[in-house]
Protein backbone atom coordinates (compact mmCIF):
# COMPACT_ATOMS: atom_id res chain seq x y z
CA UNK A 1 0.00 0.00 0.00
CA UNK A 2 1.45 3.30 -1.10
CA UNK A 3 1.26 5.77 1.86
CA UNK A 4 3.83 8.34 1.17
CA UNK A 5 4.88 9.85 -2.40
CA UNK A 6 8.37 11.54 -2.91
CA UNK A 7 7.37 14.59 -5.99
CA UNK A 8 10.48 15.74 -8.03
CA UNK A 9 9.82 18.96 -9.12
CA UNK A 10 7.65 21.64 -7.94
CA UNK A 11 6.40 23.23 -11.42
CA UNK A 12 2.91 22.72 -12.68
CA UNK A 13 3.24 19.31 -12.99
CA UNK A 14 4.69 18.26 -9.77
CA UNK A 15 2.40 20.69 -7.74
CA UNK A 16 -0.94 19.63 -9.14
CA UNK A 17 0.37 16.05 -8.61
CA UNK A 18 0.41 17.25 -5.49
CA UNK A 19 -2.50 18.97 -4.63
CA UNK A 20 -4.66 15.80 -6.54
CA UNK A 21 -3.26 13.52 -4.02
CA UNK A 22 -4.78 15.97 -1.54
CA UNK A 23 -8.07 16.07 -3.42
CA UNK A 24 -8.18 12.31 -4.17
CA UNK A 25 -7.41 11.69 0.17
CA UNK A 26 -4.84 9.91 -1.26
CA UNK A 27 -1.27 9.25 0.26
CA UNK A 28 0.86 11.91 1.89
CA UNK A 29 3.45 13.87 -0.78
CA UNK A 30 6.58 15.48 -0.31
CA UNK A 31 7.18 18.20 -2.85
CA UNK A 32 11.21 18.85 -3.73
CA UNK A 33 11.89 21.47 -5.05
CA UNK A 34 15.71 22.80 -6.41
CA UNK A 35 14.46 26.33 -7.41
CA UNK A 36 13.88 29.61 -5.37
CA UNK A 37 10.42 29.23 -5.97
CA UNK A 38 8.14 26.55 -5.97
CA UNK A 39 4.51 26.26 -8.00
CA UNK A 40 5.05 28.21 -11.28
CA UNK A 41 7.85 25.77 -13.17
CA UNK A 42 9.80 27.69 -16.27
CA UNK A 43 7.10 28.84 -18.05
CA UNK A 44 5.33 31.01 -15.52
CA UNK A 45 8.68 31.36 -13.31
CA UNK A 46 10.65 33.16 -16.05
CA UNK A 47 7.81 35.13 -17.16
CA UNK A 48 7.70 38.94 -17.94
CA UNK A 49 4.75 40.64 -17.31
CA UNK A 50 4.34 41.15 -20.92
CA UNK A 51 4.30 37.68 -21.72
CA UNK A 52 0.87 36.50 -22.30
CA UNK A 53 -0.89 32.77 -21.92
CA UNK A 54 -1.70 31.18 -25.49
CA UNK A 55 -4.63 29.94 -24.13
CA UNK A 56 -7.74 31.54 -22.98
CA UNK A 57 -8.32 31.62 -19.33
CA UNK A 58 -11.49 29.05 -19.65
CA UNK A 59 -9.51 26.39 -21.00
CA UNK A 60 -6.66 27.12 -17.87
CA UNK A 61 -8.12 26.00 -14.89
CA UNK A 62 -5.91 23.69 -13.09
CA UNK A 63 -8.76 20.89 -12.57
CA UNK A 64 -10.76 18.80 -14.99
CA UNK A 65 -13.35 18.45 -12.94
CA UNK A 66 -14.20 21.76 -12.09
CA UNK A 67 -13.46 23.35 -15.77
CA UNK A 68 -14.19 27.00 -13.98
CA UNK A 69 -11.93 27.22 -11.33
CA UNK A 70 -9.64 29.54 -12.69
CA UNK A 71 -12.12 31.95 -14.23
CA UNK A 72 -14.01 32.07 -11.01
CA UNK A 73 -10.34 33.01 -9.44
CA UNK A 74 -10.01 35.63 -12.01
CA UNK A 75 -13.30 37.42 -11.39
CA UNK A 76 -12.72 37.12 -7.81
CA UNK A 77 -10.01 39.65 -8.53
CA UNK A 78 -12.15 42.04 -10.71
CA UNK A 79 -11.11 40.56 -14.14
CA UNK A 80 -14.14 41.63 -16.86
CA UNK A 81 -14.72 38.60 -19.49
CA UNK A 82 -12.24 36.45 -18.01
CA UNK A 83 -13.85 33.71 -19.85
CA UNK A 84 -12.16 34.75 -23.15
CA UNK A 85 -9.29 36.79 -22.29
CA UNK A 86 -5.65 35.55 -22.96
CA UNK A 87 -4.12 36.03 -19.09
CA UNK A 88 -0.60 37.32 -18.49
CA UNK A 89 1.57 34.24 -17.33
CA UNK A 90 2.70 36.10 -14.25
CA UNK A 91 -0.65 36.06 -13.39
CA UNK A 92 -1.61 32.28 -14.16
CA UNK A 93 1.77 32.15 -11.78
CA UNK A 94 0.12 33.78 -8.98
CA UNK A 95 -2.91 31.30 -9.39
CA UNK A 96 -0.61 28.16 -9.09
CA UNK A 97 1.41 29.54 -5.71
CA UNK A 98 -2.02 30.49 -4.11
CA UNK A 99 -3.26 26.85 -4.69
CA UNK A 100 -0.05 25.52 -3.87
CA UNK A 101 0.17 27.59 -0.52
CA UNK A 102 -3.73 26.73 0.59
CA UNK A 103 -2.48 23.34 0.57
CA UNK A 104 0.37 23.51 2.20
CA UNK A 105 -1.73 25.43 5.15
CA UNK A 106 -4.62 23.06 4.95
CA UNK A 107 -2.96 20.40 5.33
CA UNK A 108 0.61 20.05 6.56
CA UNK A 109 -0.02 16.95 7.76
CA UNK A 110 -0.26 15.21 4.41
CA UNK A 111 1.82 17.70 2.48
CA UNK A 112 5.78 18.79 2.51
CA UNK A 113 7.27 21.18 0.49
CA UNK A 114 11.34 20.46 0.75
CA UNK A 115 13.72 22.92 -0.82
CA UNK A 116 16.70 20.44 -2.01
CA UNK A 117 18.34 18.51 -4.97
CA UNK A 118 17.25 15.41 -5.91
CA UNK A 119 21.27 13.76 -6.22
CA UNK A 120 19.88 10.02 -7.18
CA UNK A 121 17.09 7.38 -6.27
CA UNK A 122 17.32 4.27 -4.86
CA UNK A 123 15.02 1.28 -5.09
CA UNK A 124 14.40 -1.77 -2.45
CA UNK A 125 11.26 -2.18 -0.63
CA UNK A 126 9.83 1.65 -1.87
CA UNK A 127 12.13 4.68 -2.74
CA UNK A 128 14.90 6.24 -1.10
CA UNK A 129 15.47 9.83 -2.16
CA UNK A 130 18.71 10.81 -1.91
CA UNK A 131 18.92 14.66 -1.57
CA UNK A 132 22.08 17.03 -0.84
CA UNK A 133 21.66 16.76 2.72
CA UNK A 134 19.63 13.86 3.90
CA UNK A 135 17.66 11.22 2.84
CA UNK A 136 13.53 10.78 2.60
CA UNK A 137 12.04 7.27 2.40
CA UNK A 138 8.76 6.89 0.00
CA UNK A 139 6.59 4.11 -1.24
CA UNK A 140 6.40 5.94 -4.81
CA UNK A 141 8.24 8.49 -6.39
CA UNK A 142 6.90 10.34 -9.08
CA UNK A 143 9.88 12.53 -11.56
CA UNK A 144 8.03 15.89 -12.85
CA UNK A 145 11.23 17.63 -14.37
CA UNK A 146 9.28 19.38 -16.95
CA UNK A 147 11.06 20.59 -19.72
CA UNK A 148 14.77 20.37 -20.16
CA UNK A 149 17.07 22.75 -21.45
CA UNK A 150 17.42 23.41 -25.11
CA UNK A 151 20.34 21.39 -26.81
CA UNK A 152 23.24 23.67 -28.05
CA UNK A 153 22.66 24.11 -32.33
CA UNK A 154 25.07 22.12 -34.19
CA UNK A 155 28.66 23.52 -34.91
CA UNK A 156 28.68 25.53 -31.84
CA UNK A 157 31.00 24.82 -28.45
CA UNK A 158 29.57 26.80 -25.55
CA UNK A 159 32.92 26.54 -24.71
CA UNK A 160 34.31 28.56 -26.92
CA UNK A 161 31.88 31.60 -26.96
CA UNK A 162 31.96 34.16 -24.20
CA UNK A 163 28.60 33.69 -21.23
CA UNK A 164 28.09 37.33 -22.77
CA UNK A 165 27.82 37.08 -26.13
CA UNK A 166 25.74 33.39 -25.92
CA UNK A 167 22.99 32.74 -23.90
CA UNK A 168 22.17 28.86 -23.86
CA UNK A 169 19.08 29.74 -21.51
CA UNK A 170 16.70 32.21 -23.65
CA UNK A 171 15.45 32.16 -20.05
CA UNK A 172 18.24 33.81 -18.16
CA UNK A 173 17.33 37.44 -16.71
CA UNK A 174 20.85 38.35 -18.74
CA UNK A 175 19.40 37.60 -23.02
CA UNK A 176 18.28 41.71 -23.13
CA UNK A 177 20.85 43.00 -21.21
CA UNK A 178 24.17 44.97 -22.24
CA UNK A 179 22.41 45.42 -25.97
CA UNK A 180 23.17 48.96 -27.90
CA UNK A 181 21.02 50.36 -30.62
CA UNK A 182 23.55 49.01 -33.49
CA UNK A 183 23.75 45.71 -32.12
CA UNK A 184 22.03 42.54 -33.79
CA UNK A 185 20.87 39.68 -31.98
CA UNK A 186 20.57 35.90 -33.53
CA UNK A 187 17.50 34.06 -32.07
CA UNK A 188 18.26 30.03 -33.05
CA UNK A 189 14.98 28.53 -33.61
CA UNK A 190 11.27 30.37 -34.23
CA UNK A 191 8.81 28.59 -32.13
CA UNK A 192 6.95 30.11 -29.27
CA UNK A 193 10.24 30.62 -27.20
CA UNK A 194 11.98 33.13 -29.83
CA UNK A 195 8.45 35.33 -29.74
CA UNK A 196 8.90 35.64 -26.22
CA UNK A 197 12.55 36.60 -26.52
CA UNK A 198 11.33 38.82 -29.34
CA UNK A 199 8.72 40.79 -27.14
CA UNK A 200 11.03 41.02 -24.07
CA UNK A 201 13.98 42.81 -26.29
CA UNK A 202 10.99 44.93 -27.50
CA UNK A 203 9.61 45.80 -23.95
CA UNK A 204 13.22 46.38 -23.23
CA UNK A 205 13.52 48.88 -25.87
CA UNK A 206 16.32 47.42 -27.69
CA UNK A 207 16.37 49.28 -31.15
CA UNK A 208 19.10 47.29 -32.55
CA UNK A 209 18.63 44.48 -35.40
CA UNK A 210 17.24 40.65 -34.39
CA UNK A 211 16.93 37.56 -36.77
CA UNK A 212 15.45 34.44 -36.12
CA UNK A 213 16.44 31.15 -38.18
CA UNK A 214 15.39 27.73 -38.41
CA UNK A 215 15.50 25.08 -40.79
CA UNK A 216 11.90 26.09 -42.59
CA UNK A 217 11.43 29.68 -40.63
CA UNK A 218 7.88 28.87 -39.77
CA UNK A 219 6.00 31.41 -37.52
CA UNK A 220 3.24 30.37 -35.08
CA UNK A 221 -0.08 31.59 -36.17
CA UNK A 222 -2.83 33.13 -34.31
CA UNK A 223 -5.61 32.08 -32.49
CA UNK A 224 -9.03 33.85 -33.88
CA UNK A 225 -12.70 34.20 -32.76
CA UNK A 226 -14.09 30.96 -31.44
CA UNK A 227 -16.76 29.67 -33.78
CA UNK A 228 -19.31 26.32 -33.45
CA UNK A 229 -19.19 23.29 -36.23
CA UNK A 230 -19.96 20.02 -36.21
CA UNK A 231 -16.92 18.04 -34.88
CA UNK A 232 -15.56 14.68 -35.83
CA UNK A 233 -17.13 11.78 -34.61
CA UNK A 234 -14.54 9.26 -34.87
CA UNK A 235 -10.95 9.12 -34.60
CA UNK A 236 -9.38 9.82 -38.21
CA UNK A 237 -6.92 7.61 -39.79
CA UNK A 238 -3.29 7.73 -38.10
CA UNK A 239 -0.79 6.80 -41.22
CA UNK A 240 0.31 10.80 -41.79
CA UNK A 241 -0.35 10.87 -45.37
CA UNK A 242 -4.28 10.19 -44.49
CA UNK A 243 -4.21 12.37 -41.91
CA UNK A 244 -2.68 15.23 -44.06
CA UNK A 245 -5.25 14.36 -46.36
CA UNK A 246 -8.40 14.84 -44.40
CA UNK A 247 -6.80 17.64 -42.34
CA UNK A 248 -6.06 19.24 -45.54
CA UNK A 249 -10.31 18.54 -46.65
CA UNK A 250 -11.62 19.47 -43.21
CA UNK A 251 -9.60 22.89 -43.19
CA UNK A 252 -11.01 23.61 -46.46
CA UNK A 253 -14.60 22.54 -45.01
CA UNK A 254 -14.54 24.26 -41.74
CA UNK A 255 -11.29 26.11 -41.51
CA UNK A 256 -7.87 25.18 -40.82
CA UNK A 257 -7.92 26.66 -36.49
CA UNK A 258 -11.58 23.58 -36.40
CA UNK A 259 -9.64 21.71 -38.05
CA UNK A 260 -7.21 21.27 -36.16
CA UNK A 261 -8.88 21.55 -32.76
CA UNK A 262 -11.58 19.10 -33.11
CA UNK A 263 -8.34 16.65 -33.08
CA UNK A 264 -7.87 17.10 -29.79
CA UNK A 265 -9.57 14.39 -28.47
CA UNK A 266 -8.28 11.64 -30.44
CA UNK A 267 -4.42 12.91 -30.84
CA UNK A 268 -3.26 11.13 -27.68
CA UNK A 269 -5.07 8.15 -28.95
CA UNK A 270 -3.75 8.41 -32.49
CA UNK A 271 -0.39 8.92 -31.34
CA UNK A 272 -0.70 6.03 -29.32
CA UNK A 273 -1.89 3.53 -31.94
CA UNK A 274 0.27 4.74 -34.69
CA UNK A 275 3.25 2.81 -35.78
CA UNK A 276 6.84 3.53 -34.76
CA UNK A 277 7.54 4.11 -38.29
CA UNK A 278 4.49 6.26 -38.83
CA UNK A 279 5.68 8.50 -35.66
CA UNK A 280 9.01 8.76 -37.30
CA UNK A 281 7.37 10.10 -40.72
CA UNK A 282 5.31 12.26 -38.57
CA UNK A 283 8.43 13.66 -36.83
CA UNK A 284 10.33 14.22 -39.99
CA UNK A 285 7.80 15.83 -42.21
CA UNK A 286 4.66 17.00 -40.21
CA UNK A 287 5.83 18.19 -36.72
CA UNK A 288 6.82 22.12 -37.93
CA UNK A 289 3.71 22.87 -39.44
CA UNK A 290 1.76 20.82 -36.95
CA UNK A 291 3.83 22.69 -34.55
CA UNK A 292 2.79 26.36 -35.97
CA UNK A 293 -0.37 25.28 -36.35
CA UNK A 294 -1.45 23.90 -32.95
CA UNK A 295 0.69 25.89 -30.93
CA UNK A 296 -0.74 29.24 -31.56
CA UNK A 297 -0.23 32.72 -30.25
CA UNK A 298 -3.10 35.26 -28.20
CA UNK A 299 -4.08 37.88 -31.02
CA UNK A 300 -2.71 41.00 -29.08
CA UNK A 301 0.91 38.78 -28.92
CA UNK A 302 0.96 38.11 -32.42
CA UNK A 303 -0.28 41.82 -34.15
CA UNK A 304 3.02 42.51 -31.54
CA UNK A 305 5.48 40.00 -33.21
CA UNK A 306 3.96 41.49 -37.08
CA UNK A 307 4.59 45.19 -36.12
CA UNK A 308 7.93 44.06 -35.30
CA UNK A 309 8.49 42.32 -38.21
CA UNK A 310 7.05 44.98 -40.46
CA UNK A 311 8.96 47.94 -39.09
CA UNK A 312 11.94 45.83 -40.23
CA UNK A 313 13.47 44.67 -36.75
CA UNK A 314 12.68 40.84 -37.09
CA UNK A 315 13.47 39.25 -40.22
CA UNK A 316 13.04 35.50 -40.30
CA UNK A 317 15.36 33.14 -42.25
CA UNK A 318 14.66 29.87 -43.27
CA UNK A 319 18.47 27.71 -43.01
CA UNK A 320 20.87 26.27 -41.10
CA UNK A 321 23.64 27.57 -38.95
CA UNK A 322 27.55 26.12 -40.04
CA UNK A 323 29.77 27.60 -37.97
CA UNK A 324 30.85 30.24 -35.06
CA UNK A 325 33.52 32.11 -34.50
CA UNK A 326 33.62 34.74 -31.89
CA UNK A 327 35.71 37.91 -32.70
CA UNK A 328 36.53 41.03 -30.67
CA UNK A 329 33.55 42.76 -33.09
CA UNK A 330 31.05 40.04 -32.27
CA UNK A 331 30.27 36.25 -33.38
CA UNK A 332 30.56 35.22 -36.94
CA UNK A 333 27.88 32.75 -37.89
CA UNK A 334 28.07 31.09 -40.91
CA UNK A 335 25.11 29.76 -42.53
CA UNK A 336 23.07 28.48 -45.31
CA UNK A 337 19.31 29.59 -46.27
CA UNK A 338 17.24 26.80 -47.15
CA UNK A 339 17.74 25.94 -50.75
CA UNK A 340 20.85 27.98 -51.36
CA UNK A 341 24.44 26.25 -52.49
CA UNK A 342 26.34 29.04 -51.19
CA UNK A 343 26.90 30.05 -47.34
CA UNK A 344 27.32 33.31 -45.98
CA UNK A 345 28.67 34.87 -42.75
CA UNK A 346 26.91 37.16 -40.38
CA UNK A 347 28.59 38.65 -37.25
CA UNK A 348 26.21 39.51 -34.20
CA UNK A 349 26.71 40.49 -30.95
CA UNK A 350 24.81 37.90 -29.60
CA UNK A 351 22.85 34.50 -29.78
CA UNK A 352 20.10 33.11 -28.04
CA UNK A 353 19.32 29.65 -27.96
CA UNK A 354 15.02 28.99 -28.62
CA UNK A 355 15.41 25.55 -30.27
CA UNK A 356 13.13 23.93 -27.81
CA UNK A 357 13.36 21.79 -24.80
CA UNK A 358 15.94 18.53 -25.06
CA UNK A 359 13.93 15.34 -24.29
CA UNK A 360 16.61 12.96 -25.12
CA UNK A 361 17.96 10.80 -22.24
CA UNK A 362 20.64 10.31 -24.14
CA UNK A 363 21.81 13.95 -24.61
CA UNK A 364 20.63 15.17 -21.10
CA UNK A 365 23.20 17.08 -19.01
CA UNK A 366 20.55 16.45 -16.16
CA UNK A 367 22.71 14.24 -13.13
CA UNK A 368 19.35 12.48 -11.53
CA UNK A 369 18.09 11.44 -15.37
CA UNK A 370 21.59 9.96 -16.03
CA UNK A 371 22.09 8.06 -13.35
CA UNK A 372 19.03 6.46 -13.67
CA UNK A 373 19.12 5.98 -17.31
CA UNK A 374 22.85 4.79 -17.05
CA UNK A 375 21.63 2.00 -14.12
CA UNK A 376 18.44 1.09 -16.76
CA UNK A 377 15.97 2.51 -14.08
CA UNK A 378 14.54 4.51 -16.69
CA UNK A 379 15.05 4.71 -20.65
CA UNK A 380 14.43 6.82 -23.38
CA UNK A 381 11.01 6.50 -25.82
CA UNK A 382 11.37 5.00 -29.23
CA UNK A 383 11.50 8.58 -30.47
CA UNK A 384 13.31 9.58 -27.94
CA UNK A 385 11.56 12.78 -27.21
CA UNK A 386 11.84 11.61 -23.26
CA UNK A 387 10.99 8.92 -21.20
CA UNK A 388 9.13 5.86 -21.89
CA UNK A 389 6.64 5.14 -19.89
CA UNK A 390 3.08 2.83 -20.33
CA UNK A 391 -0.55 3.99 -20.64
CA UNK A 392 -0.50 4.68 -16.62
CA UNK A 393 2.39 6.95 -16.48
CA UNK A 394 4.64 4.47 -15.04
CA UNK A 395 8.55 4.42 -16.15
CA UNK A 396 9.91 1.61 -17.98
CA UNK A 397 13.19 0.05 -17.33
CA UNK A 398 15.61 -0.81 -19.70
CA UNK A 399 14.48 -4.30 -19.82
CA UNK A 400 10.81 -3.19 -20.88
CA UNK A 401 9.59 -3.60 -17.48
CA UNK A 402 7.48 -1.05 -16.00
CA UNK A 403 8.25 0.38 -12.58
CA UNK A 404 5.45 0.03 -10.51
CA UNK A 405 7.24 2.70 -7.77
CA UNK A 406 8.07 5.40 -10.52
CA UNK A 407 5.93 7.38 -12.46
CA UNK A 408 6.44 10.15 -14.68
CA UNK A 409 4.35 13.51 -15.76
CA UNK A 410 4.63 16.01 -17.90
CA UNK A 411 6.56 16.94 -20.91
CA UNK A 412 8.98 14.18 -20.69
CA UNK A 413 6.13 12.05 -21.19
CA UNK A 414 5.71 13.58 -24.88
CA UNK A 415 6.99 9.81 -26.74
CA UNK A 416 3.90 7.86 -24.90
CA UNK A 417 1.41 10.57 -25.40
CA UNK A 418 2.53 13.53 -27.92
CA UNK A 419 -0.02 15.59 -26.57
CA UNK A 420 1.03 16.70 -23.25
CA UNK A 421 2.67 20.08 -23.05
CA UNK A 422 -0.24 22.52 -22.63
CA UNK A 423 -2.15 22.73 -19.41
CA UNK A 424 -5.26 20.41 -20.21
CA UNK A 425 -3.38 17.50 -20.87
CA UNK A 426 -0.98 17.80 -17.86
CA UNK A 427 -4.27 18.58 -15.60
CA UNK A 428 -5.60 15.25 -17.04
CA UNK A 429 -2.74 13.15 -16.64
CA UNK A 430 -1.56 14.46 -13.10
CA UNK A 431 -5.70 13.78 -11.84
CA UNK A 432 -5.66 10.37 -13.42
CA UNK A 433 -2.03 9.70 -11.70
CA UNK A 434 -2.91 11.07 -8.38
CA UNK A 435 -6.36 8.66 -8.46
CA UNK A 436 -4.20 5.83 -9.39
CA UNK A 437 -1.91 6.51 -6.46
CA UNK A 438 -4.73 6.78 -4.58
CA UNK A 439 -6.65 4.14 -5.66
CA UNK A 440 -9.38 6.30 -6.55
CA UNK A 441 -9.40 4.61 -9.76
CA UNK A 442 -11.26 1.98 -8.49
CA UNK A 443 -14.34 4.13 -7.68
CA UNK A 444 -17.21 3.33 -10.25
CA UNK A 445 -15.75 0.04 -11.48
CA UNK A 446 -12.79 2.01 -13.28
CA UNK A 447 -10.49 -0.82 -12.45
CA UNK A 448 -12.82 -3.71 -12.97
Amino acid sequence: MIEHVAIIGAGFSGTLQAINLLRHEGPRATLIERAPVAGLGLAYGAAHPSHVLNVRAANMSAFPDDPSHFVRWLEGRGVENAATAFIPRVTYGEYLRELLDAALLDHPDRLTLVRDEVEDLEFADGVTVRLKGRTIEADAAVLAVGNLPPHDPPGLDPDKLSAERYKGDPWAASVPEGLGPDDTVLVIGTGLTMIDVVLLLDARGFKGKIIALSRRGLLPRSHAPGSDWKKLAERPATTASKLLQSLRARGEEIGWRNAVDELRPFTQAMWGNASEAERGRFLRHLRPWWDVHRHRLAPEVYARLMAVIERGQLEVIAGKTLGFAEKPEGIEVTLRRRGANATETLCVQRIVNCTGPLGDLNRTDEPLLQKLAARGVIRPDAAHLGIDVDNQGQTINAKGRPNGNLYALGPMTRGAFWEIVAVPDIRTQTWSVARRLSNAHWVGGEGL
